[in-house]
């Protein structure tokens, strides 16, 4: 307004002394305007002066003269910019890969395209990036630096559908031999080594990123957008036997009557835990007590003919529960990811200690100050890593101790005569920090800790070195003596009884027999860790879907 006010003025001036009054009048309130944000909107000082405008010129002589040739000449600078500006932008998108033939960017029309959602550059399908320049979004961990130093964060195998469409069922994925790699499932299974394609090489001193999977469970997606875990189908809500059938859903039976659930979500920080369900624990007023999860990795003993199936099914369930994962195979993989290790012997089930001794060295060396707690176990376990860490959390608030100082060897407790009582290794078991740094300053002692063992009882060795120094065993019943860690499939332990009278003696009750095995709906603690004997990725999916997805109607 008032720069009108000053063009009518000078055109309609009757004196020039008006005019000069007036026009210096309007220069000044234009200063005051313009200033506002560089002299505190246009606040005086103490002279009454406007701080950048103490002097006001009221003649249009030769200073309006040189003002009119130097705009002109910065509005030329202006128009060579933007021309500039327009070309390099032209260029940029072209050389990414942006395809625009026959399409015109106007930009005198871009605000109004952008308002109304139809700018081509807001529109237009981005083109296929590698991984190195993903766009990223708020909180996700597939930044520039990541993916280079881990080029393989937030890969995702093919997802392959079947061709059947919505006529292919789930169930078909269960008639595969457990032994399979999986080369003989169907597309819509998963399981197939095709879909996961050739591992990249690794160098000899690789050291896997163990956090990835955890970071894309965090995160919800893979690096293309992908929802991870990947949604499972409702039809693994339903009864579904052993070999696919709608019958004799013995699982599931167990997970129903037993009240198996988990405690709370596989991203969940923190745990909500009651000091009081331990076994022989005094009751307390307490209550639930809210606190933040530990630090858990999980390893599992593996082979490359199941890296398509099982370890795919670990990734895709409950692998990401875990704050580290890593699978221990006779192939490197750093998309899974595995690692193949040295080790003293033949790679066999009767040479499990010199592979279990292996995976340990390699942890204590590149990860033992980074977790609170290690999970060992093998490629057929079935683990609920957020029940697993309140369990620990909860052991180690109710005996006041940090598990980086204090010694804890946790799992399901056997004995086996003698001075044998060790965690079975087909349940898992867990090393606090503590323990595991005490076993690997020991570990090549072949008098006490059996250094140069060929055997597959890996777990009676460690736990004979454990004992060695005077870590033994801890009860992990809850208060009303259910176990939580288990050495069979849910089924076979809801379903399991001692031999009668004049039958041949069951190990599993020998083995149990100072403690006793409590039987039916009683074999599992609701707050249940481990299930063995899980050998088909196909029920892993059943089992994450039944205490993860399924609501109550379905299960």
């Amino acid at each position: 307004m008032a720069l009108s006010r000053a063009a009518m003025h000078r055109r309609t001036a009757k004196s020039a002394a008006a005019s000069s009054s007036k026009v210096a009048a309007s220069r000044e309130r234009r200063a005051r305007r313009g200033n506002k944000l560089s002299n505190g909107g246009g606040i005086r000082n103490v002279n009454g002066h406007l701080p950048h405008h103490s002097k006001h010129h009221t003649d249009d002589g030769p200073g309006l003269g040189k003002r009119i040739v130097f705009i002109a000449a910065g509005s030329a600078v202006a128009c060579l910019l933007m021309f500039w500006g327009m070309a390099l932008l032209h260029v940029t998108n072209s050389d990414a890969g942006g395809d625009n033939t026959g399409k015109r960017w106007s930009p005198k029309n871009a605000l109004r395209r952008m308002r109304k959602g139809q700018s081509h550059y807001q529109s237009e399908p981005a083109a296929p990036k590698p991984a190195a320049v993903v766009e990223v979004a708020d909180g996700s961990p597939y930044t520039a630096e990541a993916l280079a130093k881990n080029p393989h964060l937030g890969w995702q195998p093919k997802h392959v559908p079947s061709p059947l469409g919505s006529k292919f069922s789930m169930r078909k994925c269960f008639k595969a031999d457990p032994k399979s790699d999986g080369s003989d499932q169907p597309a819509g299974c998963h399981e197939n080594p095709s879909e996961v394609g050739v591992a990249p090489k690794v160098d000899e001193d690789w050291v896997p990123d163990v956090t990835m999977i955890r970071k894309m469970l965090v995160h919800g997606k893979d690096r293309d957008g992908n929802a991870f875990p990947p949604p499972l189908s409702e039809e693994l809500c339903e009864n579904i036997g052993v070999q696919g059938g709608k019958a004799d859903d013995i699982n599931k039976d167990c997970v129903q009557e037993a009240s198996i659930r988990s405690l709370g979500a596989l991203n969940s920080p923190t745990v909500t835990i009651d000091p009081s369900n331990h076994y022989g624990a005094k009751p307390s007023d307490a209550g639930s007590i809210e606190v933040p999860a530990p630090k858990l990795m999980c390893l599992v003993y593996t082979m490359a003919d199941a890296h398509a199936n099982r370890i795919r099914g670990m990734r895709e369930t409950w692998a990401g529960g875990c704050d580290g994962f890593l699978a221990f195979s006779t192939e490197s993989d750093p998309r899974l990811p595995t690692i193949s290790l040295t080790h003293e012997g033949p790679e066999s089930y009767n040479n499990m200690w010199q592979k279990v001794r292996s995976i340990w060295k390699f942890v204590g060396t590149h990860y033992l100050d980074d977790y609170d707690w290690f999970f060992i176990g093998g490629d057929d376990l079935f683990v609920l890593p957020h029940n697993l860490k309140t369990y620990l959390a909860s052991l180690a608030h109710k005996d006041g101790t940090d598990p980086k100082t204090k010694e804890y060897f946790v799992g399901r407790r056997f004995y086996s005569g003698g001075n044998d009582y060790f965690n079975s290794g087909g349940a898992g078991y867990s090393l606090s920090q503590a323990t595991l740094r005490k076993f690997l300053a020991v570990m090549e002692d072949a008098k006490h800790c059996s250094a140069e063992a060929r055997t597959s009882m890996e777990d009676v060795m460690i736990a004979r070195c454990l004992n060695h120094l005077g870590i033994s065993f801890t009860d992990t019943r809850d208060a009303k003596g259910r176990e939580r860690f288990h050495p069979f499939a849910p089924g076979s332990h809801l379903h399991w009884k001692p031999p009668g009278p004049g039958k041949e003696r069951d190990w599993y009750e020998d083995y149990n027999k100072e403690w006793g095995i409590l039987l039916g709906k009683d074999c599992c603690a609701p707050d249940s860790v481990s299930f063995h004997y899980i050998k088909k990725a196909s029920t892993a999916r059943h089992m994450q879907a039944l205490l993860y997805d399924c609501d109550a109607s379905k299960r």
